[in-house]
């Protein structure tokens, strides 16, 4: 009997601050939802942010203090789930740890969201985003199911190049995958953090646990990068999801560039184009009641005159179905305007893959407001994919190879 769900890829870009940039997660869903959409996976560090081209004022020996600023800055942008810098594992997951005096949860807020965004659209969301925990910032994930809230959170084992200097490395138990009964189909899903993907263990770390479900929320926006996302589903016999964010320059925050912002209001995909002239603001932290009545401190801009709005564009809602990356295809890119700030920094590439490594969607290219792929899969085919390949099964030649990972069960979840 066929085993399906509905599945998304949102190629959402994190907006000018956290608080607008929830209120778009929580817009798209909402619009999954009305498309019949069982899971929705958000790109890398899309809470906080992707900090493109920024360098911290960073050089080997030295740090500027206009470094310092930029990342006090993106220290405030990061969200706080309450966890420990060490990680909590379960214990963070199941609530367990003891509550600041006076407070009826720990952090900021943003995990009841989360929470509330799920349960009121009946979606499962992954969500990529930047946490701090104590004096440090990770990039993680987590799973959030509509039933019972974050089932499960990960932290980026090894941050890649530049990353280093400002997000911490995670722990390698928090590789766990997660399983949930969606529409009664029991899946099995793990999140590798964009280039984890190339981490041939790490991959068989999640191999071994029978993952189904393969998520990659990422920042690459190469040509290889959907090779990879091939060589996994076909390696893994798994369906993948990948995830990234298309950005202009224009796009990037005023901490970043040094010019002035411009602010932005959240509306659904598939809306008109609309902008005014840019406008300088600044940054500070404020406490945002929710409808469940909890309070969420994020940071918004706080404007010198009068706000600005930026009304997303076009409906972009449109499944493409090239299997090669743009370079090797017979359609042209879309000519990128000379214009200020109207340069890619980042051209997104989302795409999903099947079990047998082809393109089902995607890749989704130079496409920056309202990107969503959607896909129906049936999780029989990564059982029909094992008829003559098991990665993490008979086929891994178990009697002679072995992995061990410290602090990890590797065998599949109950």
């Amino acid at each position: 009997m066929p085993q399906k769900i509905k599945v998304a890829s949102a190629q959402s870009r994190t907006l000018s601050t956290t608080a607008e940039t929830l209120r778009a997660l929580e817009a798209t869903t909402k619009q999954a939802a009305q498309q019949g959409i069982d899971l929705i996976l958000f790109p890398e560090a899309y809470l906080g942010g992707y900090p493109r081209t920024c360098a911290f004022g960073a050089s080997v020996g030295a740090r500027a203090p206009e470094g310092r600023e930029q990342f006090l800055a993106y220290y405030h942008d990061a969200v706080d789930l309450g966890d420990t810098p060490q990680g909590a594992g379960e214990d963070w997951v199941n609530r367990t740890l003891p509550l600041p005096r006076e407070k009826k949860y720990r952090g900021d807020g943003t995990r009841e969201e989360l929470e509330r965004i799920a349960r009121e659209t009946g979606v499962f969301v992954v969500t990529g985003l930047v946490e701090r925990s104590g004096g440090t910032l990770y990039c993680g994930a987590v799973y959030v199911c509509p039933r019972y809230g974050i089932i499960g959170k990960r932290r980026k084992v090894m941050p890649t190049g530049s990353e280093r200097l400002v997000w911490g490395q995670g722990s390698a138990s928090t590789l766990r995958a997660v399983t949930a009964d969606i529409r009664g189909v029991r899946v099995t899903m793990a999140a590798a953090i964009c280039w984890e993907n190339y981490m041939p263990l790490l991959r068989q770390a999640l191999y071994s646990q029978n993952v189904n479900l393969w998520l990659a929320p990422t920042a690459d926006a190469r040509d290889a990068w959907l090779s990879l996302m091939r060589t996994v589903g076909c390696e893994g016999r798994c369906f993948v999801i990948s995830a990234n964010q298309c950005v202009k320059k224009k796009h990037l925050p005023d901490w970043i560039t040094g010019e002035t912002a411009t602010a932005e209001t959240v509306q659904p995909a598939a809306t008109s184009t609309g902008q005014t002239s840019s406008i300088r603001t600044r940054r500070r932290s404020t406490i945002i009641p929710t409808e469940d009545k909890h309070e969420i401190c994020l940071p918004i801009a706080e404007e010198n005159s009068k706000q600005n709005v930026r009304i997303p564009n076009g409906d972009h809602s449109v499944i493409d179905d090239g299997a090669q990356s743009p370079k090797s295809t017979s359609h042209a890119l879309p000519k990128v305007s000379s214009a200020a700030g109207e340069e890619f920094v980042c051209r997104g590439g989302s795409s999903i893959i099947s079990p047998l490594g082809d393109v089902l969607s995607g890749p989704l290219w130079e496409v920056d407001e309202g990107g969503l792929l959607v896909q129906e899969i049936d999780f029989e085919d990564c059982e029909r994919g094992r008829l003559d390949m098991d990665v993490a099964g008979s086929y891994s030649r178990m009697d002679s190879f072995h992995l061990t990972v410290d602090g990890l069960d590797i065998s599949p979840p109950p």
